[in-house]
Order: C-alpha cells, then structure tokens, then sequence
C-alpha cells in the first residue's frame, strides 16, 4: 500500500495535469514523422514523432503524451514513441490524443537474417557518441594513456588495428566482453581519465559489447555504407506554449536502406541559452531566440533550425520604416522575436559613420557643416553615392582587400606590393563585378609585375595554401581542419580538401629576367595525393563532385567557372555576408568567413536574397554598398530601446565598435591638423594609403593593425587593452599632434579665432555635431580657470574629445 504522503502527491499531481489539460484546449490535427517505416532487420528500430496542430503557426511537439498502439503486434511493436519489429508483413501504428489519432505504414522485412553489428557505422558511432574519439581524448594525434584512435572515427583502418590487435589484443576480452577494458574504462568499473562515459545497456555500451562477444569482426568491402544523415523536424518555429522537441536521426544508405541512427548520433546547439539537446536528441527551452540543433553522425551532419517565441510584456511594433527589402526581411525577423528595432540615427551620426565606412576617414568641417545645411530629402543617398565614387573609397577598400590577399614586401617583395595595389585600387574604383574579380585572380598567370594578379599564386605557393586561402576568401569555408582529419564541426572531409587542393596542383613559378620579378604558368603534370589513403586526387568542386580535367586545360579555369556561376551556393553568399559585416559590425554568418552548419545565418532569407540579388546586378560592389548603406537597417541609432538592449544578433540597433588602427590614426591627424609622417611615404599620406603596414609604428601595432600572414579577417585585432588606453592618455601620437605648432589649435588661436570657436570646430571635425550647451561650458569653465595658459587648457580640451568614446568608436 502508498505511503499516504505518496498518495496525496499523487492525487495532487493528477489533479494539477487534469487542470493544465482542461486550460488548454486540444489541438486540431496531429501530424507523425517519419511519414513511413521499413524496419530492415531484427534489430531495426524507429523513433517517431508526434506533432500537434493547434494553429497553422503553433505546432508543439506532443510525442510523450499520446498513447500509441499497433494494428498487428505480432508484425511490430511500439512503445513510448519507438517501434521494433517482431515478424515479417506490414502494419499500421497509431499516436491518439483525444479523438484525434494518426497513423502511419510500417513495413518490416528481414527479421530472419542475422544483423551482426556493423563495425565502420555503429562500432565508430558508438565510440563517437560516447566520446571516446574526441580530439581532448583517444582522437589526439598520440592518443591517451598509450591509446589512440582516430579524431571521430575518420581512419577506420588505424582503430581496427588499435582496438583489434595493438598490444596483443588486451583491451577486449572475447570470452568475456563485459571484462573488456574498453568497456570496464567508460563505465568507470576501472581507473579511466576521461570519466564516465555511459551505462550498462546505453546505446553505445550494447553496441560495443555485442560486438566484442560476437569476435569483433569487420564489415566486408560490400557492407552498405552510410550516404546521408537527415534530420527530422527540419525546422520549427513555436509559439510560446511550446517548450520542447523531440528530433530524429535517419541514415541513408548506400543499399537504400534508411535506418534510425537517433540513439548513436551527437547533437549539439548552436545558442544554448535558447535550446540545449540531450544525447537523445531531445530539444529543450532556455530562452528566446534561434538555435541551430547539429546532428552529427561520423562524417555525415545535418541541422534542424529551432525558434522558441515569447510574448513579450509592453512589446508593440513600431512600424519601423522600410527603406528596400532588407529592411523587410530583417524587420520580419525582429517583429517574428519580438524585438523592437531603434529609430533612424542622427544626422550627425549618419555624416561620420558613412564616411568611416565608406571612404575610411572623417568628414572635413567643411563636408560636416555642408551636410548639415542641405535641406534635400536626399542628402543621405546623394552622400552615398558621392563617397562611392570617390578616390578614398577605392583607397579604403583596396585596402581591405590587401589585408586578406597577404599583399606584403616578404610575399611579393615591395614592387609587386605597389603594382597589385594599384590594380585593387582600379579594380575596386571601377566597379569590376567580383565574378570576374575572383576569376582574374584564380586564373592569373605571367609576369606578376605586368599582370599583378599573378600575385595571388606568388603568395600562395603551395597547394594546400591555395586551397586554404581560396576556400576562406571565396566560399567562406575554414577547410583547414580537413587537411589532417575529417573537419570536426562541418561535412568537409580529406577527401575534399585534397580534391580542390588537386586544382591547384599544376601551378608553376620560374625565376624572370628581373631579378624580383616572377613569372606564373601551368604545369604540364602535377598531382595532389590523399596522405591518409595514398590515392592520387581528382579535381573536387564542394556539393558537386569530382570532375574529370582534360590535360590541356587549365584547372584553374575549371575550379573558377564553377566558384562563379549563378548557382553556386557559396561565392555569393560569402561576398555579400563578408561586406555586410563591414558596414554592420558582423555578420549575418559571424566570423564572416566561417560558413558552417553549425554556425548558421541569424537571418537566412536576408542572406538568400541579398546574395541573390547581387547575382542579378552583376556582382557589382557598389550595388551591394549603396544598398546596405541606404537602407533603414544600416542608418539604425546605436541607442538602445529596453526591447532591443540585449540584441546583438539580428541588427535592431548599430553595432558600436572601436575604429580600425588606419582609421584611429587618421581621424587624430584629422582632428589635430597634423599629418602621419611614413617612411617612404608622400607627405600628407594617411595610413589608410599605405600600400602595406609599417614595421615601425607603434601606434598602428598597438591597435591591431595586422602584418597580413594570414587570409583571415581574424588576423585584425579589435579588442581594446591597456596598452591602447596609455596610448590615448599620455603616449606620443596624441600628446606631440596636439602641441604641433603647425596643428588646427595653434593656427585657429593664430587666426584670432574664439573660444567658442575653437572648441566648436573641434566638436565639428572629431564627432561632426556641434557640442551640447553642457559641453560648451564645461570647457569654457576650463578655459577660464586656465587664466593664461588658454593654448594648454585648448589642447586638454581637445585631448578630451579624442578620448571620449564617441570619438573612439565607430555608432
């Protein structure tokens, strides 16, 4: 008999369930997945789901609730959500709640013939899923505790031999699997460093176990292999009486087989203050938001995309403006997550952030107070479209993309660095589509001072270097990882590295007549072999396949008219994400060159149809620009709103952040009225000029100012630090431009101006506003406490306005 104190909960806990379901009414349909079942097997085996229909807009996921039953149990069985098989034929499962009920087909076949367990899917599954291969473990290049196996299972022939006959065999034990090491360690029965790593009758504990006490064997050459991993529910958005859903791992085989692959599969979140996964693939409620759920099966993945919504208390839309459809589609975003957007920035604010952003620099006084009087209605897009066509803007942007080709004198000594400047330069002020842009610098050959896109195959001297660098500039891929092993978080595999690297394989380099010159050309013969399996590689074009390159054509040329056609699913939408996060402060992918399943868009429609529409314009730099720049979005206040305070994901607000190291510097000189002095340099140079950075300014090196080593934006530090703060306060930059004698101050007091003069000039050319009636007197006050000393108390003055953070940071 219950403890009575065990009844009362009991009964209160039943009351409390009959209460929540009589608040909340029934759903109008329900919905199971996968749509049919073949179990192939006596040990097959099918998670379902159960989804309920309250509303076109609200599906929850109701799988535990519902009570299940099959037509035929003697054909298969179900229970909590799994069906098994039992004999042969075909049946029907049913999940009802209420009077609703749904039902599915389940076909079983096979259950006669012998299932041993499969050792390249489920002994590798296993060992993954349990952790055992992680590279922090066994997966380490020297392994732990004199136990090595390969990183997730990607060299099936080294685990063989380490689980199978390394040290004569001692980690397993035939006749008595369950003393076997490799399982006494993980469920921590033994001494193990790792932990536990799962319980008797896991999944991944009866996999191995079975295993070893069927003898361990290995999978013959005509064993079905796993093609694809899908996951089912691919994507859900809930409203806020959602709070869970259960997802399913299906394997597609090579035999046509799909199987659940659910209990061996890791899951993993994207944002898990908006949704964890359990090791079952049970998702979960942490907040609001977006999350990317990856499943993880050996090399194979796949996502589901997951929105929990809330209502949010007091939120009302704003109807914020829409400038062009990006404002559409990220408004659709905010207003979806109840995030309130801020209003349009001031003109003030505009003036210097577009300039920044633009052309690199400041607005001279001159340019601030014009901009200020125009009364046009479209002073804002006439301004745009007057820094894109202006020399500092092919400038700034050259610059940018010399930073991540690696244009330095210790990769194309000093006259190349100038001649392939001068070519960004031209490239960007024209406006060459970045089609044709990518596809000159792919297939360049020749001199590389007469044709100095040639220079991307001298600073790219190996294959394996191309193919890092091509993959990371033009189709936003960090593929180095698959250089060693199967990359860990994404589906590129050695395979594809080494296939594209094979494009790269017949590039050739020979001395010229100038001594510093050098001459690119295409090799007669060349080839790339996979270190892992010895196989010579084939050229290999991501998603699509291998191809087959005739030996008088270029591969270079096959690799570039694939990277650029319409419908590559990369180059376009790596260009215009990587210009996005220019102007925005990030990506809609961040790091802007980091496109992974698991680090999806935060806004995948935006970056569909910007990447789409780029397309259609042309690839043209300046459509992109002009776009971004003249929409709502990017001309959105930096101030906050309490319903957007804490965004910093789907662009309700400008993003503030610090000045680039070129940028800092210039804007002081700007200021001050001093020019940067560089060596080599014309006078009156800025640093956003320079055609490489200098090895000598300390400044420039303190800011994150990078050396241009790598093909990475990651290689531009943006963090602030100590060294940056001494350098504002009292370093020498700041402290001798302000004293200069030739700088704005000593020729302002020179020309008689002011006070109020002098300091609302420096307001004009620092922040481009006038200063508040506060800030006017504070500095007023100074001055007059200064007595004598007005051109010192006019230098602190003009010390503090560069030491502000509206200075300082790009708003």
């Amino acid at each position: 008999m219950l403890p009575i104190w065990l009844l009362l909960l009991t009964v209160a806990w039943t009351a409390s369930l009959f209460a929540a379901d009589e608040a909340t009414p029934p759903p109008q349909g329900l919905e199971l997945q996968p749509a049919e079942v073949t179990l192939h097997g006596p040990r097959a085996r099918q998670q379902l789901i159960v989804t309920g229909r309250w509303s076109e807009t609200d599906l929850r996921d109701v799988t535990p609730q519902v009570q299940w039953s099959s037509a035929d149990p003697s054909i298969a069985t179900v229970a909590e959500g799994v069906v098994h098989p039992v004999a042969n034929g075909e049946t029907t499962v049913s999940a009802s709640l209420g009077n609703l009920t749904a039902t599915i087909a389940v076909r079983v076949a096979a259950v006669e013939e012998p299932a041993p367990i499969t050792f390249h899917t489920e002994v590798l599954g296993a060992l993954t899923q349990a952790g055992c291969n992680m590279g922090a473990c066994h997966g380490s290049p020297s392994g732990k505790g004199g136990f090595r196996l390969s990183l997730r299972g990607y060299d099936p022939p080294l685990d063989i031999l380490t689980l199978k006959r390394e040290f004569g065999g001692r980690r397993v034990n035939l006749l008595e699997p369950d003393q076997s090491l490799l399982l006494k360690k993980p469920l921590m029965e033994v001494s193990h460093g790792g932990g536990k790593r799962f319980r008797p009758g896991d999944p991944a504990h009866f996999v191995l176990r079975e295993w070893i006490a069927a003898g361990m064997p290995i999978d013959g050459d005509d064993a079905p292999r796993l093609v694809r991993l899908e996951v089912l529910p691919k994507q859900r958005i809930f409203q806020p009486a959602a709070t869970r859903q259960q997802l399913v791992a299906l394997g597609h085989f090579s035999d046509g087989t799909i199987r659940d692959l659910t209990p061996l599969t890791v899951f993993s979140s994207s944002a898990e203050a908006v949704a964890t996964v359990s090791p079952t693939g049970l998702v979960e409620k942490q907040g609001r938001g977006e999350a990317a759920i990856l499943a993880r099966y050996l090399d194979k993945m796949d996502t589901a995309e997951i929105t929990f919504l809330e209502e949010v208390p007091g939120f009302r839309w704003n109807d914020s403006p829409e400038f062009n459809f990006i404002d559409t589609l990220v408004n659709a975003k905010l207003r979806q997550l109840q995030i309130l957007p801020s209003d349009l920035c001031s003109d003030s604010e505009f003036l210097r952030r577009v300039s920044l952003d633009v052309a690199g620099r400041l607005p001279t006084v001159e340019e601030t107070l014009a901009f200020h009087n125009d009364p046009a209605a479209d002073k804002r897009a006439r301004l745009i479209d007057a820094l894109l066509d202006s020399p500092d803007y092919a400038s700034f942007w050259a610059l940018k993309l010399a930073d991540v080709l690696r244009s330095n004198s210790g990769n194309l000594k000093p006259v190349g660095v100038a001649k392939f400047q001068q070519w960004l330069y031209e490239s960007v002020y024209r406006d060459q589509p970045m089609d044709e842009f990518a596809r000159e610098l792919l297939t360049a050959g020749g001199s590389v001072y007469e044709n100095p896109p040639a220079s991307y195959w001298r600073a790219s001297r190996e294959p394996s270097d191309a193919t890092e660098t091509t993959a990371q500039l033009f189709l936003g891929v960090r593929i180095q990882c698959a250089k060693c092993h199967n990359h860990p978080f994404e589906r590129w595999t050695q395979d594809n590295y080494y296939g594209i690297a094979a494009a790269f394989a017949r590039v050739g380099r020979k001395n010229s007549p100038d001594a510093d010159d050098e001459i690119i050309f295409v090799k007669p013969d060349g080839e790339v072999t996979q270190p892992r399996t010895g196989q010579t590689m084939k050229v290999h074009l991501l998603l699509s396949g291998d191809v087959d390159v005739p030996p008088e054509v270029d591969r270079r040329q096959v690799f570039a008219d694939w990277l650029t056609r319409p419908d590559n699913p990369f180059f376009a939408r790596s260009l215009v994400n990587r210009f996005w996060g220019h102007l925005l402060g990030r990506g809609i992918v961040e790091p802007v060159d980091d496109f992974r399943d698991s680090n999806p868009p935060t806004n995948v429609p935006l970056l569909d149809e910007l990447a789409r529409q780029f397309v259609a314009h042309g690839y043209s730099r300046k459509w992109l620009l002009r776009t971004i720049l003249n929409s709502h979005t990017y001309q959105r206040s930096a101030r906050t709103n309490p319903f957007n305070a804490e965004d910093d994901l789907y662009f309700s607000h400008a993003a503030t952040r610090m000045l680039t190291a070129e940028q800092l510097l210039d804007s002081i000189c700007a200021v001050t009225g001093v020019p940067e002095k560089f060596d080599g340099a014309p006078a009156g140079f800025r640093a956003t000029q320079l055609l490489e950075p200098p090895t000598d300014n300390y400044f420039l090196k303190v800011f994150g100012q990078p050396q241009r080593q790598m093909a990475c934006e990651c290689e531009r530090s943006n963090e602030s630090n100590l060294a940056q703060a001494l350098q504002m306060i009292n370093g020498p930059t700041v402290h001798n431009k302000l004293r200069d004698d030739s700088g704005r101050i000593k020729k302002l007091l020179d020309a008689g101006r002011s006070d109020e003069e002098i300091i609302r000039e420096l307001y004009l050319a620092a922040v481009c506003r006038e200063p508040t009636t506060a800030e006017l007197a504070a500095a007023q006050q100074h001055l007059a406490a200064a007595g004598e000393n007005r051109r010192w108390a006019l230098e602190d003055i003009g010390w503090a306005i560069l030491n502000t953070k509206e200075f300082l940071f790009q708003h």
